[in-house]
């Protein structure tokens, strides 16, 4: 979180919740938070020479246009971002994005309905839309000298085209790396196994790091791959020792658990992915780390650039 985040937060000309009813107030605000420091060409990136041109409906121009002096280009704030060509007003991305950002548990496409005043398919695709903003590049690896990370399984659904069958064969498994104090990434992976985990641990945690896993044998040898692997024995109801415990996880699975089944209640097994993304980015930007709520949807409105998404993509089957 930078101070120039928290300075944009802060300045209440653009920052009034007249952005949540006004197109463009909205407009002006979105154009702050993606181009700070001044005007910048999607097009070509050119950060001179770029002018407003004035709104005429007789001559069919619209409000919020931009024209680029280097590449003659025409653009407006949201070219390349997830609301280009979108016929929703503005105003209403914004306010859908703080709904979702400022609700622990997020909101559902119903609820969304109902407050925006649009139909449950349009609902729908925003938050699917607004969602893929919140998937953000991991940079770096969790975890460094001195620091623990827990890693741990949880499992959820029916897998598609899977019978009910004995233990978690049948379910969507997701695997949480979480650093204690710190963030967390989440994958929906085809099975928990020692092939299939391994690359990802070691890929997204620093060989430096302490692990503290249950005892589950895809666990089987870490130490080999990181400074030291320590356990707990759920099976002999053991859940803390000492500071070797993996509660950390476990707490966001529980938030995790929560909104899935109580606010989206079903999720498919295409779409899993994209609903822990959310609530990885949400755990990420939490008030423990600093982020109110304001950030915390500035920080998904950062991250709209080069994430279109259309309605063919997200292929809209289940809620």
């Amino acid at each position: 979180m930078t101070d120039k985040t928290k300075d944009l937060t802060r300045e209440p000309a653009r920052h009034t919740e007249d952005r949540f009813h006004n197109e463009a107030d909205a407009r002006a605000y979105l154009e702050a938070v993606r181009w700070p420091k001044g005007l910048v060409c999607p097009h070509c990136g050119g950060a001179d020479r770029q002018s407003r041109i004035e709104a005429n409906p007789a001559k069919k121009v619209r409000a919020g246009l931009l024209a680029c002096g280097h590449c003659r280009s025409q653009y407006t704030v949201t070219v390349g971002t997830v609301f280009e060509d979108s016929k929703i007003p503005l105003h209403k991305w914004v306010y859908a994005n703080h709904l979702i950002c400022s609700s622990k548990k997020s909101i559902s496409s119903k609820q969304l309905e109902r407050v925006l005043g649009v139909t449950y398919k349009t609902a729908w695709f925003m938050s699917h839309r607004l969602r893929a903003s919140m998937d953000g590049t991991p940079t770096g690896q969790l975890g460094g000298g001195g620091k623990v990370v827990e890693v741990d399984e949880t499992y959820y659904g029916r897998k598609q085209g899977r019978q009910k069958r004995r233990a978690f064969h049948h379910k969507n498994a997701i695997v949480s790396l979480v650093e204690r104090g710190g963030k967390v990434r989440s994958f929906h992976v085809p099975s928990v196994t020692g092939d299939n985990l391994r690359p990802t641990l070691r890929a997204h945690i620093s060989y430096l790091s302490e692990i503290h896993t249950d005892e589950l044998s895809v666990y089987a040898k870490l130490n080999r791959d990181f400074a030291a692997h320590e356990t707990v024995n759920h099976n002999r109801d053991e859940y803390v020792r000492g500071t070797v415990t993996t509660n950390t996880v476990e707490g966001f699975f529980s938030i995790l658990k929560r909104g899935l089944t109580g606010i989206y209640q079903c999720v498919s097994e295409q779409h899993l992915q994209r609903y822990v993304d959310e609530f990885d980015f949400r755990y990420n930007h939490r008030q423990a780390l600093g982020y109110s709520d304001d950030q915390r949807a500035v920080a998904v409105l950062k991250q709209l650039h080069g994430k279109r998404l259309t309605y063919k993509r997200v292929n809209a089957t289940t809620h």
